[in-house]
């Protein structure tokens, strides 16, 4: 088959890296097209992958978006492709509206967390779900990866055929294989090595939430506690006063955007990730394979990762008291960080590499019956 994978900018094509090689390796023919606005990925183009430059806005109202359609319609039709496999809002909307009408294309779509979902603003349901249920018949597969859009995308949509498949892949294997000296690790951040680390990975915006976990730090009043986050963003400077504000500038620390996030994950204690909104986070799951207990909110896409008691507890994002009740309890009881971060090891393999892969490949086998 001809297959032609679409995703919004060029930096969330590299997700697939694994899906498309495998696609190729099972004999498919397979493009990418995108905003490209940093380079592709070479390994792709060299095993003969075609990448054409659309330029997609991530802004929905953006008249550019326009242009993008009919120049990705086009694409489409001279290419001939069996089938168009799109991730991302935009270039799935683009996508679906540009296929409605050409019958001998099947249309995947892989969605990696819907705009409105339990506890979301009443504008996401007023905007996006009729978006998605309208455009949701001209989808041939739509792909969940987590359980509470796979519900919604059963009950509400139109769709011929709904899939669950747990996540994009991890790679385990390389996880398994990193050694890391933890002190020296806890050395080159400038931590004792006797200390209690939390980490946190994300963008320091409003939706990551790391603020509630400093103000819960700073009710712990421990010093041999310490918590760093891993990122950058626009409230890095709100919350640096606050860390100072707070007096807890010795034991928080914003460590910027690092490269070396699992070797950070094997030189601490317990993960934490209080944010407001996810689809299947990532972070949350190197740190599981890491074998790190995990502190996280009670929304959607954490709560398929981590049940609350068994890997960690799961808590309501915003509320500081809940965060120092668990914090305290896994600071004080080694043992259950320890028992928590083996459950967490063992429960991240179905959304390894080589699970997600197998599940994808039995959907393209199908994908022509839908």
């Amino acid at each position: 088959m001809k297959i032609l994978y679409v995703t919004t900018v060029s930096d969330t094509m590299g997700f697939f890296t694994s899906h498309i090689k495998m696609l190729l390796e099972e004999g498919h023919t397979v493009d990418m097209t995108c905003n490209i606005d940093k380079p592709i990925n070479q390994e792709l183009i060299d095993l003969g992958c075609n990448a054409y430059n659309i330029e997609f806005s991530r802004s929905p109202s953006s008249p550019s978006n326009i242009k993008a359609y009919k120049k990705l319609r086009k694409l489409i039709m001279e290419k001939e492709y069996d089938i168009v496999h799109t991730h991302t809002p935009v270039a799935s909307v683009c996508v679906r509206l540009a296929c409605k009408k050409l019958n001998n294309v099947r249309v995947i779509y892989t969605a990696h967390g819907f705009h409105f979902f339990k506890g979301a603003a009443i504008k996401n349901w007023l905007v996006f779900y009729p978006i998605e249920r309208l455009l949701s018949r001209y989808t041939d597969v739509l792909i969940t990866i987590n359980k509470e859009d796979y519900n919604i995308a059963i009950k509400k949509f139109n769709t011929k055929k709904v899939e669950y498949i747990p996540g994009v892949g991890l790679n385990t294997k390389k996880i398994n294989e990193l050694i890391v000296d933890k002190s020296m690790k806890r050395k080159e951040m400038g931590i004792p090595n006797d200390a209690i680390i939390l980490l946190s990975v994300g963008e320091l915006n409003k939706n990551k939430n790391h603020e509630t976990v400093i103000k819960a730090l700073a009710k712990i009043e421990r010093s041999n506690i310490y918590y760093i986050i891993c990122g950058r963003g626009p409230l890095e400077q709100h919350l640096q006063d606050l860390i100072v504000k707070l007096n807890v500038d010795k034991n928080v620390q914003l460590l910027g955007f690092r490269t070396d996030i699992l070797e950070i994950c094997k030189a601490v204690d317990i993960f934490i990730f209080p944010s407001y909104r996810e689809g299947l986070p990532v972070s949350i799951m190197e740190a599981m394979a890491c074998e790190l207990p995990v502190i996280c909110s009670d929304i959607r896409g954490n709560t398929d990762l981590v049940a609350n008691g068994k890997g960690g507890y799961t808590v309501k994002s915003g509320n500081i008291d809940e965060y120092v009740s668990c914090i305290t309890i896994l600071i004080d009881d080694p043992q259950e960080r320890e028992y928590f971060g083996k459950v967490n090891k063992a429960d991240i393999v179905k959304f390894s590499n080589e699970n997600v892969l197998n599940e994808l490949l039995k959907i393209y086998q199908k994908v022509k019956l839908y």
